[in-house]
């Protein structure tokens, strides 16, 4: 390591962005390295606090990176951000600091500023291992540890960063670290985005020589890539003494985009400090605090110190997921119909055999209770007996469908980080070229050659083989969490929702109870993860022909052979499914009509559901009543509506989803003139807010989401939707759009569903969508129409068109669009995508060139 030359602590100059003067002070410690050494710090300087927050920073920032922590500082939280030697505006020393020194300086420089209250410590890169040494040797005054990518350990089998690795080659350091500033303006790159021009000037700012860069390239020499690096022991016993930190509250804040800090690194903290909260916030990077709001995520995570823990509430006894099964193991009545060119069908007894062996294989291959499974298996049979031999042995699910594209799809098993993923072999080949992570296990035999070429550690066909005959563990308890399912991403990065397995089994009763399901009933799950429903209700089912990943794709013919394979009395489908089939029931042939004859119940839920599509679907299924669940992946059903009552009930503001279902509460959280759910909760009929839900099926959390999973559970025991509408005066539930959706004009929060509803009703359009152009508080309101005759290309509306939307819309409009269609999610094939719509409104209107939306 090289030492630089000695220059005295300064203060920051004036017009640093977002530093205030008067956090800065110097303080000097008199007897370190013997002469004194003095430290550029960031102090708010509140007298008699109840906790500090004592800040840390890596390389090659410094305090700055800590300004939004005091900004927003409550009352009584000191926040004490330094420079460390070296670097920021602290001295130089003249000297070579490695981490075990730099642990002794902070340890010598809080000794001098008499921090006497409980401390937080939070750290950032390199910081980490500072930090969480100094809190090692003060264990009585902890209070808290946040960090945010950081590492104590580099994990056996995995290389170090390679952009570390980059710099340490060769002349590379001195010249990329030192002798210029492009290790400081690289990071400035690594933010998403990329931060403004002052903010870059304000970190440059202390590293302007190469003088005064020297630490930048002397921390990143001390970084211990081989075992006889002089900074492992102490980096090694940092990594060892987490065990004494274990029962301290941690709070790990992590930018899964980091080139150098992945979630390999998350994920050995996570496993060193078993208790801490997780929150990854996705699309951030490195340079953490300045791509995401950490401030409000700590400072939530303290207030919680103060709440009372919540009593967990006892739940009834209800008969396990399996237990259909094993009341069937007898059964040799079919259970599951895969249609297509196979044709495939089990029964209700080889399921259940087919279940034990694949549950047994698994314990005898590793599979351990809690363990994480992701399966990458189309709905079917194999899904079935994967889903339910994990369960059996208490293994979590982690099911992120093909639906989320390959970029959701690595995003979610990154995120979830799965010990196992069991996978067709296209599956497979995406998780080896994406590195997901899990031990690989293939669905289908493959040869060899392709075995080795995908790291395929073993088959289902291996498992069954290996479990036969053998025992099970014990059960899983009601409180063991049984799965994880991504949200569809429609409204943002796709969200893993936690379950117990209560709480699944508290979902099946709700669906029984709800649609009167028995032993007599046969199921079509046009929408694949339903297929699941068959089994765990103890009735066939069957999965029609259609691409998974296009629900939108199914036709009437398929539909009817579905139904024709099982006699089936339940179909259950997607908007878009629905509405295909009605448009293909041309092809059908008297066979496939009276194969629907039978139906006797017709459920539809993703997204909204078009009356026209409901009464087309019927027209198929005459005997059918059509009803469309209300709910989503954190909570379904929560309420239920059929046709019939929709007709009766006329048209209003949004969509009426109906009546509450039995044991699921309602409520409103009213909006503020901003168009936020900032109200109490009320009963009230007409007041339009946040849809609050509390049922005993309600998801149990959010997979490394802390900050996402507390707001949306405020009050404690309710969850927050994130759609808004309003009860009416019979308790039935209206939505009118989502909470990013609404539109806030100067005069007030506006709801899209309504006026979209109102303008779908001209004659001559066939779809429309309505969003807000412009900053929040001053957006104005734009109308999409999808022209009920065909168009190629984008335009702007004509007079008269733009007349009738406005005047259905009852309200002011500042321009009306056509475009040949409107972007919806890729699940459900239903949802409007709001967001892009605004964007691409907001850039034609703005002058830009009006492509294809």
């Amino acid at each position: 390591m090289t030492a630089g030359s000695p220059a005295p602590a300064v203060l920051p100059p004036p017009g640093l962005d977002g530093l205030e003067a008067h956090w800065s002070r110097l303080v000097t410690t008199p007897g370190l390295d013997g002469v004194g050494r003095t430290w550029h710090v960031l102090d708010n300087q509140v007298a008699d606090p109840t906790v500090t927050l004592l800040c840390v920073h890596g390389n090659p920032t410094w305090a700055y990176l800590w300004r939004d922590l005091i900004a927003n500082a409550p009352p009584t939280v000191r926040v004490v951000a330094m420079d460390q030697l070296d670097m920021g505006y602290s001295e130089r020393t003249g000297t070579s600091r490695r981490l075990q020194q730099r642990i002794e300086d902070l340890d010598v420089l809080t000794e001098e500023l008499q921090l006497t209250s409980p401390v937080v410590t939070v750290a950032h890169d390199w910081g980490g291992p500072i930090s969480l040494g100094w809190a090692e040797r003060h264990r009585e005054q902890m209070a808290g540890i946040v960090l945010m990518n950081t590492a104590v350990h580099q994990p056996a089998g995995s290389p170090a960063p390679r952009l570390i690795r980059l710099v340490r080659t060769g002349g590379i350091l001195q010249k990329v670290c030192v002798s210029t500033p492009g290790f400081v303006r690289g990071t400035m790159v690594l933010t998403r985005p990329r931060v403004g021009r002052p903010i870059r000037r304000a970190y440059e700012a202390p590293y302007r020589t190469a003088d005064r860069r020297t630490a930048i390239g002397a921390f990143v020499e001390d970084i211990p890539l081989s075992d006889d690096h002089p900074s492992r022991p102490a980096l090694d016993e940092v990594a060892a003494g987490l065990s004494d930190l274990a029962g301290i509250p941690a709070l790990l804040l992590w930018g899964p985009s980091d080139p150098v800090f992945s979630d390999l690194y998350l994920n050995d903290l996570a496993a060193r400090l078993p208790g801490a909260e997780i929150h990854r916030f996705e699309g951030a990077g490195h340079l953490l605090p300045e791509d995401a709001d950490v401030a409000s995520a700590v400072y939530a995570w303290w207030d919680g110190f103060d709440r009372p823990a919540q009593p967990v509430a006892p739940v009834p006894e209800r008969a396990p997921m399996w237990a259909a099964l094993d009341r069937m193991a007898e059964n040799t009545e079919v259970a599951m119909v895969e249609m297509g060119p196979t044709g495939t069908q089990i029964t209700f007894a080889q399921l259940h055999a087919e279940v034990g062996r694949v549950a047994a294989g698994l314990v005898e291959l590793g599979v351990a209770k809690g363990d994480r499974v992701a399966l990458l298996v189309p709905p079917g049979i194999d899904l079935a007996v994967c889903v339910f031999a994990c369960w059996r042995i208490g293994a979590v699910v982690v099911i992120a469908d093909a639906g989320l594209g390959a970029r959701g799809m690595s995003r979610a098993l990154t995120s979830a980080d799965p010990a196992y993923l069991i996978g067709i072999p296209r599956a497979l080949a995406a998780a080896r070229t994406l590195r997901w992570p899990g031990v690989r296990i293939s669905s289908t035999n493959v040869p060899q050659p392709l075995a080795g070429l995908l790291d395929v550690k073993s088959t289902l066909g291996e498992l069954r083989r290996s479990g036969e005959g053998r025992p099970l563990p014990p059960p899983p308890a009601s409180f063991d969490v049984a799965g994880i399912g991504f949200t569809s991403g429609a409204t943002g990065p796709a969200k893993g929702v936690i379950y117990r397995h209560h709480q699944m089994e508290a979902q099946r009763d709700a669906l029984v109870d709800l649609y009167g399901i028995s032993s007599s009933d046969r199921l079509v799950a046009a929408f694949g993860p339903f297929a699941l429903f068959g089994p765990i209700m103890g009735i066939p089912s069957v999965v029609p022909d259609a691409e998974v990943t296009a629900p939108g794709s199914l036709t009437a013919r398929a539909l009817a052979e579905a139904a024709q394979a099982v006699q089936a009395t339940l179909v259950f489908a997607s908007p878009a499914a629905l509405a295909n089939a009605a448009k293909t029931a041309s092809g059908m042939s008297p066979g496939h009509r009276a194969a629907l004859q039978d139906v006797r119940l017709v459920m539809s839920a993703g997204a909204p559901v078009p009356v026209g599509v409901l009464r087309s679907t019927v027209d198929l299924m005459p005997h059918a009543e059509a009803h469309t669940p209300y709910g989503m992946t954190e909570v379904l059903p929560v309420a239920d509506i059929s046709l019939t009552e929709i007709v009766a009930i006329g048209p209003g503001n949004g969509v009426c989803v109906g009546d509450p279902v039995p044991g699921a509460e309602v409520a409103i959280s009213p909006l503020d003139p901003a168009g936020g759910a900032s109200g109490a909760l009320t009963g009230e009929s007409g007041v339009v807010g946040e849809v609050c839900i509390r049922a005993p099926h309600t998801r149990d959390g959010y997979d490394k989401l802390w900050a996402t999973d507390q707001a949306a559970s405020l009050p404690y025991g309710w969850h927050r939707s994130g759609d808004v509408g309003h009860l009416d005066e019979a308790g039935r539930l209206w939505i009118e759009g989502r909470m990013g959706d609404i539109v806030t004009t100067p005069h007030g929060p506006v709801t899209p569903v309504g006026i979209e509803h109102a303008i779908s009703t001209l004659p001559d359009v066939s779809d429309a969508a309505a969003v807000g152009v412009g900053p929040p508080g001053t957006q104005q309101l734009v109308v999409v129409v999808v022209p009920a005759g065909h168009i190629r290309h984008p335009d702007l509306a004509d007079e008269a068109l733009a007349d009738r939307v406005r005047a259905r819309a009852g309200g002011e409009v500042a321009a009306v669009l056509m475009a040949p269609s409107l972007p919806v999610d890729k699940r459900h094939n239903s949802k409007i995508d709001r967001p892009r719509i605004a964007r691409w409104a907001e850039e034609v209107l703005a002058g830009g060139r009006m492509g294809q939306l």
